[in-house]
């Protein structure tokens, strides 16, 4: 009898650690090499200071691939327990796969060591729906190494539209042939963000939740594209053949990074993963026309949400709050989902050069920004029409009129779905 028993003890303590150790969380996330690697280190961090819980990362290379997966995962119920999320946030409340937080703030996840806009910016319908990865800014990213070697003078960090030109037409004199002073920064997926800047840089900004309506007209919508036409006809950028051949979505598919285009666009928090590809030393610079108009703007780099229908949301905000708030995920994560906007996480500090040219630049482009626009409804679909009709104008298949009727007619289309 007392044999049985310890046996039964003894299947029973195996059973109690094979189910100790079957929780796990699936993390859903897009990014280059080094954000894998970086987020890896948190994983290991992470688990090893909770043994029993398993996080497996299911990674895309860009934002198109993340949705579409994510999409098809939901829609079959097998969606992955967090997910990251990007502007489209808003689109994915509203169709109610995402869990709501408020009932492990306080407990599970610490929000008061936030910063507030940053909680904000993840609060919808009055609702914690997400948590900020942290703040990012737009930039433009130039290559200083290449610009040494063909004697060019380095760029500004704050230019004015004509400046700006000016200055491109120079670095093309310098530069050898098939190398362009600028990628074309609307040819690529997430091309919203650009025209986003130059709409704001006119004082017609895209959208106004408040008044379900946007200010950008067809005429503010043919200047942008005939901006670019300039640009592309005087070889400032490449021709729309070239430019489709780099995908633009992470460091690996970027013209900048392949050396064929001396300045190119990206966020803040993509600087350590685009340095991290290259030996040539990369610096930052503002869209032109930012101090005059104060066009730039502070976001939310990403968020992190919770799937409404995740058998592990409680482990699932704990991996969350980890990852935002512990000084040890801070020092592997650095700024590559953005500044963080954790005090403790901030406590961490930086030894990287990367992160120092980051907060260096925020220092300069933060007084000239100001809040950030709303995003257009159906956020996803915007940036993928805005881009074809782009296209469209890059290879003469419409005209700079055409387009900003096609723009216009778009986002109203998407303001009333």
């Amino acid at each position: 009898m007392r044999k049985f028993v310890c046996v039964v003890f003894a299947l029973f303590m195996c059973a109690t650690m094979v189910f100790a150790q079957s929780a796990t969380i699936r993390w859903a996330y897009w990014g280059s090499e080094s954000r894998i690697k970086r987020s890896q280190q948190a994983i290991d961090l992470f688990m090893a200071a909770n043994p029993g819980i398993a996080v497996n990362p299911e990674v895309s290379g860009g934002t198109g691939d993340h949705f579409n997966k994510v999409d098809t995962q939901i829609a079959g119920g097998s969606g992955p327990d967090i997910i990251q999320m990007g502007g489209n946030i808003n689109d994915y409340v509203k169709k109610g796969v995402l869990l709501p937080l408020d009932k492990y703030v306080g407990n599970v996840l610490n929000t008061s060591v936030i910063d507030p806009s940053a909680v904000e910016s993840g609060t919808l319908d009055r609702h914690l729906y997400g948590v900020s990865t942290g703040v990012t800014m737009p930039a433009l990213a130039y290559n200083k190494s290449l610009l040494q070697r063909v004697g060019a003078p380095l760029p500004k960090v704050s230019m004015t539209y004509a400046e700006f030109r000016a200055y491109l037409v120079s670095l093309k004199s310098k530069l050898p042939a098939g190398v362009y002073p600028m990628q074309d920064i609307g040819a690529f997926s997430s091309n919203s963000t650009p025209f986003g800047y130059w709409t704001r840089y006119n004082g017609t900004p895209l959208y106004s939740a408040a008044t379900n309506s946007t200010a950008v007209t067809t005429a503010a919508a043919q200047k942008y594209l005939e901006l670019f036409k300039d640009y592309r006809d005087n070889g400032l950028v490449p021709p729309p053949d070239v430019a489709a051949g780099f995908a633009e979505t992470n460091a690996d598919t970027s013209m900048l990074i392949a050396g064929k285009a001396a300045i190119g666009f990206i966020w803040t928090n993509q600087l350590a993963g685009y340095q991290a590809t290259t030996k040539d030393e990369l610096e930052l610079i503002e869209f032109p026309g930012a101090a005059a108009t104060k066009a730039l703007w502070q976001a939310p780099s990403q968020f992190y949400t919770v799937n409404k229908y995740s058998k592990n949301p409680e482990l699932a905000v704990k991996f969350i709050n980890f990852l935002v708030n512990s000084p040890d995920a801070a020092k592997v994560l650095g700024n590559d989902r953005g500044a963080s906007a954790s005090a403790t996480a901030r406590a961490a500090g930086s030894s990287d050069v990367n992160d120092r040219k980051v907060l260096e630049y925020l220092n300069v482009s933060g007084p000239h920004s100001s809040r950030e626009t709303d995003h257009v409804p159906n956020d996803t679909e915007f940036n993928s029409t805005l881009f074809l009709v782009y296209q469209k104008v890059a290879f003469g298949q419409i005209s700079p009129a055409v387009g900003g009727q096609q723009i216009y007619d778009l986002l109203v289309r998407l303001i009333r779905k």
